[in-house]
C-alpha cells in the first residue's frame, strides 16, 4: 500500500556570503563578496555538492553579493540548475520571501538566496525558534545553508523539520 503522506517540500536558505563595506558613494546593493566570502561561497557550494544536493530551482536576490554567493552552486552543483533573480528578494520582508516560497510549492525542493534578517526569520519561522536557537545560538551566519523539510500549509501554517545545517567552516550538523 502506498503512504497517502503528502511528500515534503525540500527548502534551501542559503544566507548571501560575507561581503564587504560600502565604498564611499557605492549602493548596498551593489556590494560585492570580499575574499572571505567568496571563499566561502566556492566551499557552501562544493559542500552542497558533495552531498548531492541538487535544488530544482534558485531564486536569488538580485543584489551582488547574492548572486556571487549563488554562481559557484551552477558550477558546482550542476550548470543545468535554473536560477532565477529576484528583485523582491532584496527589497521585500520575510512575508514576500513566504509568498515566493509558497508559490514555488508545486516543486519538489527550492533554493532561496537572500539576505538577513529575512533569512533568519524565515529559519525561525519554518522551525521553530526553540530549534533555531538550539542550531544558531548567535543567528544566522553568512554563507550557511539551512535544509528544511516542509510539511502543512502556505506560509505560517507549514512546519518544518530541520534536515541539516551546513556552515562553511565546519562540518554540518
Amino acid at each position: 500500500m502506498q503512504d497517502s503522506a503528502a511528500r515534503p517540500f525540500r527548502l534551501f536558505l542559503l544566507r548571501h556570503a560575507r561581503s564587504g563595506w560600502a565604498l564611499p558613494g557605492q549602493r548596498d546593493f551593489d556590494r560585492a563578496l570580499d575574499d572571505v566570502g567568496y571563499a566561502e561561497a566556492e566551499l557552501i557550494a562544493q559542500m552542497a555538492a558533495d552531498r548531492g544536493i541538487r535544488p530544482e530551482l534558485i531564486l536569488c536576490s538580485t543584489a551582488v553579493r547574492c548572486r556571487q554567493t549563488a554562481e559557484p552552486f551552477f558550477r558546482s552543483v550542476s550548470e543545468d540548475i535554473q536560477i532565477r533573480y529576484v528583485d523582491a528578494l532584496y527589497t521585500g520582508p520575510a512575508s514576500v520571501y513566504t509568498d515566493i516560497i509558497d508559490a514555488n510549492r508545486h516543486l519538489n525542493s527550492l533554493m532561496i538566496v537572500g539576505h538577513n534578517p529575512m533569512i533568519d526569520e524565515l529559519f525561525r519561522r519554518f522551525a521553530g525558534n526553540e530549534a533555531a536557537t538550539d542550531a544558531l545560538p548567535h543567528g544566522y551566519p553568512p554563507a550557511a545553508l539551512a535544509i528544511l523539510d516542509l510539511q502543512g500549509g502556505p506560509g505560517g501554517a507549514a512546519t518544518a523539520t530541520l534536515v541539516s545545517l551546513i556552515l562553511p567552516t565546519r562540518e554540518p550538523k
